[in-house]
């Protein structure tokens, strides 16, 4: 029965191998040839998560030469299939001159529990293999994954939607949409809010608002570089770039004006507008700014705080291409240039953008 089922395929007669085919796996379920036959039958029909399941199972369990030669050609078929369907939806995805954008693709954290499901699956839809999949996906804060035309990865990140895989994708230029209005006071706080602020052409101004705009706080550490003289291993001296301090950030969110508001320790005049702290002329920057943000923590109680953007930066400081097109709107004095800035001015964008979403 095997060569009249080896002959019906050759001919193309799938009604006729279906049918003795039937008759065999009645008979002799455990079959490999049977089985190799099954997978075949599923492949010819479209089937091929059943074929692919087949012909793997195929190569774990017979010693059959010709068998095992057959299971992986095709899977090697099934492959090309795959790949040639995901080229021409990728071409069709970047049809669109908006869909040719600059963008990029982040993904969110899972917990341990959903990542064992998740992986598997993340694997399948990136091409990639499992343990290079596990060590991919984020435990905690959002990971940069990818960056390149907004179709592709608005193609890819919908599979991962639907495989309950959390990200999200959005173009550079939506970010840098994005007004930044820098902080330089409060002036009043209730009932609206008043904020003495610079725009982006630095032009002073004020902005009032309610609270209830305020959908995020985003808050961060930006390192500030200094070149020091050291000694090597043996004792020569050396130059070099080390961190000697912090400068921190914090910006609020109105997405409903499409803005962001960017406050900074050593930017904020902290004995300008209302008083939030009475010693403030004699307490450092940094208590002044602990105060500031305690402040805000009164104001803004219900607001989610994002604080992880220094594991974030981790994940995109090498991206040069991508962070030398994005405007900081960071104002701190470098030596040197420095990808840090533009890694929080995205990382807060990103979370806008998200927002918005």
């Amino acid at each position: 029965m095997i060569e009249q089922i080896a002959i019906a395929f050759e001919q193309k007669d799938y009604q006729t191998a279906a049918k003795l085919l039937k008759q065999l796996l009645k008979e002799s379920p455990e079959n490999p040839w049977a089985q190799f036959y099954l997978a075949r039958l599923h492949e010819v029909f479209k089937k091929r998560q059943q074929a692919e399941k087949i012909y793997r199972q195929l190569l774990r369990s017979t010693n059959n030469p010709k068998i095992l030669t057959q299971a992986r050609q095709g899977l090697r078929r099934l492959q090309e299939i795959e790949q040639e369907e995901r080229q021409r939806a990728i071409i069709q995805a970047t049809a669109e001159p908006s869909d040719t954008e600059l963008g990029i693709l982040i993904l969110k954290p899972l917990s341990n529990e959903l990542k064992t499901v998740a992986t598997q699956k993340f694997a399948q839809i990136m091409q990639l293999d499992a343990y290079t999949a596990r060590l991919t996906l984020p435990s905690r804060g959002w990971k940069s994954y990818r960056t390149g035309q907004v179709g592709e990865l608005k193609f890819y990140g919908q599979q991962l939607q639907q495989a309950e895989i959390p990200c999200f994708w959005t173009t550079i230029g939506q970010i840098q949409q994005i007004q930044v209005f820098q902080v330089k006071y409060f002036l009043e706080s209730d009932p609206k809010v008043t904020v003495v602020c610079s725009n982006q052409t630095n032009q002073l101004g004020s902005l009032t608002f309610d609270w209830s705009e305020v959908t995020a706080r985003v808050v961060g550490l930006l390192p500030i570089f200094e070149e020091v003289v050291d000694r090597d291993v043996r004792g020569k001296l050396e130059r070099k770039t080390q961190t000697q301090d912090y400068a921190q950030f914090c910006d609020l969110h109105l997405p409903s004006r499409g803005s962001i508001l960017r406050l900074y320790d050593n930017g904020y005049e902290f004995h300008q507008g209302i008083e939030i702290n009475p010693q403030a002329s004699q307490n450092t920057i940094r208590i002044n700014w602990n105060n500031l943000l305690d402040w805000l923590e009164q104001k803004l109680p219900q607001v989610k705080v994002w604080s992880d953007f220094t594991p974030f930066a981790q994940t995109v400081l090498d991206q040069t291409e991508i962070l030398s097109r994005i405007k900081s709107h960071i104002h701190l004095f470098r030596r040197e240039e420095t990808n840090w800035d533009s890694a929080f001015h995205l990382y807060s964008g990103l979370i806008f953008m998200n927002d918005a979403s």
